[in-house]
C-alpha cells in the first residue's frame, strides 16, 4: 500500500482542487491552451532540476513509495503528473478565490 503514497498525494491534489471548476465555474479546463502554456515552461525547468539532482545524486526518490514507472531521465511517473496537476489545482484555487472576491482580483 505504500507503494501507492505520491500517486495517494496527487490524487487527494485533484480532489481538493478540481471540484472548484465545476462548483464555481472557475474555466481552468476550458482555457486549457492558456493553463498548460503558464504551466508546461515552468515543469519543463523543474523536471531539467530533478534530472540533474538524480544524475549527481543530490536527490532520488523513494521506490518502496513510487509505482516503479519511470519517464525520461529516470524521473517517476509520478513526478511527471505532479508538475501538471499541482499547478493546475494551484491555478484552480487563484482563479476560484477571485470568483468569489472579485476585488481581490485583477486590476
Amino acid at each position: 500500500m505504500e507503494k501507492y503514497g505520491y500517486v495517494a498525494m496527487i490524487a487527494f491534489t485533484i480532489c481538493g482542487s478540481f471540484w472548484l471548476e465545476v462548483v464555481f465555474k472557475v474555466g481552468v479546463l476550458r482555457r486549457w491552451k492558456r493553463a498548460f502554456s503558464s504551466i508546461l515552461p515552468i515543469s519543463a525547468l523543474f523536471i531539467g532540476w530533478d534530472a540533474y539532482a538524480i544524475k549527481e545524486g543530490h536527490w532520488f526518490f523513494d521506490r518502496d513509495q513510487i509505482l516503479g514507472i519511470f519517464g525520461p531521465f529516470g524521473i517517476p511517473i509520478e513526478e511527471y503528473a505532479f508538475f501538471i496537476f499541482v499547478p493546475m489545482a494551484a491555478l484552480m484555487t487563484i482563479e476560484a478565490v477571485v470568483k468569489v472576491k472579485p476585488h481581490w482580483g485583477r486590476k
